[in-house]
């Protein structure tokens, strides 16, 4: 099954999200390892930012666009909300009744493997730049456009292209 349909059925099927989630957690972990530093801050914000995609999986609508960016436009949003508060927010958790992540050496094994760098490395230059931007830096279209010298439109389809190749190339990395 593809991403859309593992989170269509998770509505129904929790089981669907937990595919959905083990396709994606070291994406999500990696995203949130290199902006906090910090492995244990890094797993409960991907725990909040899992609790919240399933909690939203019901309105996810891809049109196009795959189901990781839309689950790292969550991350971001975990992300900014946190610092805003100066703490994580768990409420996400708290309502679906799931405790806090534990962190044991096979997770903190797993978020240390994590290595974006050597996968955006395998993307033409200009997907590289526009996902990095876009993704890892939590810049603005407009920002990159002007930047990279091209139009908005064209830099949400070097990001979305990047995307689905990442996930490709992760997917034969963890096969």
């Amino acid at each position: 099954m593809d991403d859309d349909e593992l989170l269509s059925r998770s509505v129904r099927d929790p089981s669907a999200f937990g595919l959905f989630y083990e396709r994606h957690e070291r994406l999500v972990l990696g995203y949130f390892v290199r902006r906090v530093h910090d492995p244990e801050l890094a797993a409960d914000l991907a725990a909040e930012t899992f609790a919240a995609a399933m909690l939203a999986a019901r309105r996810f609508r891809g049109n196009g666009a795959p189901a990781s960016a839309w689950l790292l436009g969550i991350a971001r949003h975990v992300l900014l909300g946190s610092l805003r508060k100066a703490r994580v927010e768990d409420k996400a958790r708290r309502r679906l009744g799931m405790e806090p992540i534990a962190l044991d050496d096979e997770l903190l094994d797993r978020i240390g493997r994590i290595d974006i760098e050597t996968l955006l490395a395998r993307l033409g230059p200009d997907q590289a730049a526009a996902v990095r931007a876009r993704v890892l830096d939590d810049e603005d279209y407009g920002v990159i456009a002007a930047r990279l010298r091209c139009s908005e439109s064209v830099v949400r389809q070097r990001v979305s292209r990047g995307l689905a190749t990442l996930r490709k190339l992760y997917e034969e990395e963890v096969s």
